[in-house]
């Protein structure tokens, strides 16, 4: 065979072979397959900031992974649910209706195990095994830096972002809703839940008296002995208790948590207590609080004014911060 024909050869074969390729690649992406990348559809790419971070997604995430619970009603609003593909963390059940925890349940949960207070422990290597396209939910040890580094973005709450000092407030709710709308591609599910969100607002402000003007403070008792916190003008606490009519006696404070006495909270003697909790019995949860010396003197103590709640149905700012608003509501309206 002459050079040139051998040649012809190989470059007939190099055609044949791109084609067979460009053929495969059809054939991947109309079945849909989670293991391929979606392509960029109408208004990508998106950058969004995130912790004074610019985050940006040539596409909508398909390969989501979950460290932390606060996204979850987010998700669920938008219809993405179905992208979530392992999740970590706790996920009380009391936070969610049945179609969510049917969402739920269907995820694969790669561990629970958490500190003494409350902080997930996960391994980057477990979670880069997810080969996630996005992670939401920062943890000590797993940083945004590391995971960019093997570059697959993360998202946090922007309440809880390291360094926050920035006042929260309901409208960060329907924010950050709008946000993750953008990033997967919902926005008008995004507009929807939004105007939905503002309705039931509306609806708590109508019926919401002013309480009588009572004092109230927002705590994080340590079950089994331990440092108790409270919440100041950082967190979402602090509207959540204005909106139901309470004054946070803590609202001198302009950060987020911060440690408590029981020394302090009685110079302050707030008529009403929210004890917020990670998972575990409500009741160990107030006896954590009841059970400190001196805590027999408290005015919302003496008259049985204490009541517990879940932590992200107060923070951080979610969908689910109205739900805890409307229960504070109820619960210090049946015991007044």
């Amino acid at each position: 065979m002459s050079a040139r024909r051998r040649r012809r050869g190989v470059a007939m074969k190099k055609i044949r072979l791109a084609a067979a390729s460009a053929v495969l690649l059809m054939v991947a992406g109309c079945g849909g397959g989670t293991d391929q990348p979606a392509a960029s559809g109408p208004g990508f790419p998106v950058t969004v900031t995130n912790c004074g971070v610019d985050v940006t997604f040539d596409a909508a995430p398909q390969r989501v992974v979950l460290l932390k619970s606060a996204a979850v009603p987010y998700l669920h609003a938008l219809g993405v649910m179905d992208r979530v593909t392992a999740r970590a963390g706790q996920y009380p059940k009391e936070y969610y209706d049945a179609a969510t925890l049917a969402e739920l349940d269907r995820i694969p949960l790669l561990t629970d195990k958490t500190d003494t207070s409350g902080h997930l422990q996960i391994s980057k290597e477990v979670v880069i095994s997810q080969q996630p396209d996005l992670v939401l939910g920062e943890v000590d040890n797993l940083s945004r830096d590391a995971l960019s580094a093997v570059d697959i973005p993360l998202l946090e709450e922007p309440a809880m972002c390291p360094d926050s000092t920035a006042v929260p407030s309901f409208d960060d709710i329907y924010r950050q809703l709008e946000t993750y709308g953008r990033v997967f591609g919902r926005e008008a599910e995004a507009g929807t839940a939004v105007a939905a969100l503002r309705e039931r607002m509306t609806k708590i402000q109508t019926e919401t008296g002013t309480s009588a003007g009572r004092s109230a403070a927002v705590l994080y008792p340590t079950v089994g002995g331990g440092t108790t916190y409270a919440y100041g003008t950082a967190s979402m606490a602090h509207p959540q208790l204005a909106a139901a009519g309470f004054r946070n006696v803590f609202g001198d404070v302009t950060d987020r948590v911060f440690e408590v006495t029981v020394e302090e909270l009685l110079g302050r003697n707030p008529d009403v207590l929210i004890l917020l909790h990670g998972d575990g019995d409500p009741a160990a949860v107030a006896q954590a609080l009841t059970a400190l010396p001196g805590a027999d003197k408290l005015n919302a103590v003496r008259d049985g004014q204490v009541m517990t709640q879940l932590f992200n149905f107060t923070e951080p700012p979610s969908p689910l911060a109205i739900d805890g608003l409307e229960r504070i509501v109820r619960h210090f309206e049946d015991h007044a």
